[in-house]
């Protein structure tokens, strides 16, 4: 109120001052209500719980979320089962990780001395830049190996705008047009430089770029055959089920051969393995804030502040974690069947492309397709 632009009379200075002030005081007494009722009404009624199932019908409307999240019919302790074996399986591999590379600490000790290893933080925002190039490269120079159907629409590789990159992820996909004339954009995040770390640049590619979304968002939109639900819509379960798959594909690739390489992309499994765990643990075995908090401290490389963004996620979305790493799980065991069922006959492109050539089906619609064209291909 002190700084008004030229031209204001000292009396319209002094009646817009006054309206403000009494305006603040009116809204400062309306927070002071609000602060009083949650102190002295709201909270001391609360539930000490965070889970559906503390709540009345709570665990029915959990198990239909989980349905719903992840289009299988799975019950949550086959999932929290299915969590915690992975969780295991995922932290032997980052053993062997550590061991490789000579490291002679416990794991945790292991994941500090990663985080502050200035070897795996960007120099720059121009050599981040440089280094999602390359990997855009190398993925371009083995993507014929694995896919005969590709999309029209280029990928572009661009960091965030310097504006937005403090509240972006790090990284994600924007779509190119149905056309294949404007190019889909994989965005990174230049921003904060030292808390960031190298060891999953290839990952974050896989999944964001090609041939994760980038792929499955564009064949999808660019399929003029299917209908428009079909062409732009699609299941959580499936659409990050199958940038979850792109992922481990660069193990075939040879990506994950450089341990440090290996390091990032176990280390974001991981997350999406504990999600399964942590899920189900608050919703349908009671589980605390406090005891999600600490199984992820405990079996992962990340810090605090992320592994409580993560929990509170969690708490307030029910399920919808649960569909990444369950979808990439299911086009997996679809591969696997595929492999085992055909033989020498397996053919990875033709797999590759019935999985995309639909758009985002629900996991057992999904299932149903690849089931056949195994049959069809069997019988030939």
């Amino acid at each position: 109120t002190k700084a008004f632009p030229e031209g204001f009379s000292d009396a319209d200075k002094a009646r817009l001052v006054a309206a403000y002030e009494a305006k603040t005081r009116e809204i400062y007494a309306a927070n002071t209500r609000l602060r009083d009722f949650l102190r002295d009404e709201y909270l001391p009624a609360a539930r000490d719980s965070v889970g559906l199932s503390q709540m009345k019908g709570g665990a029915q409307l959990y198990a239909l979320l989980v349905e719903n999240s992840t289009t299988l019919p799975l019950d949550p302790e086959t999932i929290h089962q299915l969590g915690l074996s992975e969780v295991a399986r995922v932290k032997a591999d980052l053993e062997k990780v550590k061991a490789e590379v000579g490291f002679t600490g416990t794991l945790n000790e292991f994941f500090d001395h990663v985080r502050n290893d200035t070897r795996f933080h960007p120099e720059s925002r121009e050599a981040l830049t440089e280094t999602y190039y390359d990997i855009g490269r190398a993925v371009d120079e083995k993507i014929g190996d694995y896919f005969s159907l590709l999309p029209k629409s280029a990928l572009k590789i661009e960091p965030y705008d310097p504006s937005i990159e403090q509240f972006q992820a790090g990284g994600s996909y924007q779509s190119g047009s149905p056309d294949g004339e404007r190019p889909g954009v994989f965005y990174f995040n230049a921003y904060d430089l030292p808390s960031r770390l190298t060891t999953g640049n290839v990952t974050l590619y896989l999944h964001e770029g090609a041939p994760g979304h980038h792929f499955q968002i564009s064949l999808a939109q660019e399929n003029e055959d299917l209908p428009a639900f079909m062409r732009f819509g699609g299941t959580t379960a499936y659409v990050e089920g199958w940038a979850l798959y792109a992922e481990t594909l660069g193990y075939e690739m040879g990506f994950y051969e450089d341990p440090w390489n290996r390091y990032g992309t176990l280390q974001d499994e991981q997350l999406r393995a504990m999600r399964l765990v942590v899920d189900t643990g608050i919703h349908a075995k009671g589980w605390s804030r406090e005891q999600a908090i600490d199984f992820m401290m405990q079996n992962s490389g990340m810090t605090n502040t992320e592994v409580v963004a993560e929990v509170e996620r969690y708490i307030a979305i029910p399920s919808q974690a649960l569909a990444y790493k369950i979808g990439a799980l299911k086009i997996q065991e679809l591969r696997k069947r595929a492999e085992t069922r055909l033989g020498a006959r397996f053919d990875i492109k033709a797999f590759h492309e019935q999985v995309l050539n639909t758009g985002g089906l629900p996991l057992a619609v999904l299932e149903t397709k690849i089931d056949r064209w195994i049959e069809g291909e069997a019988s030939r």
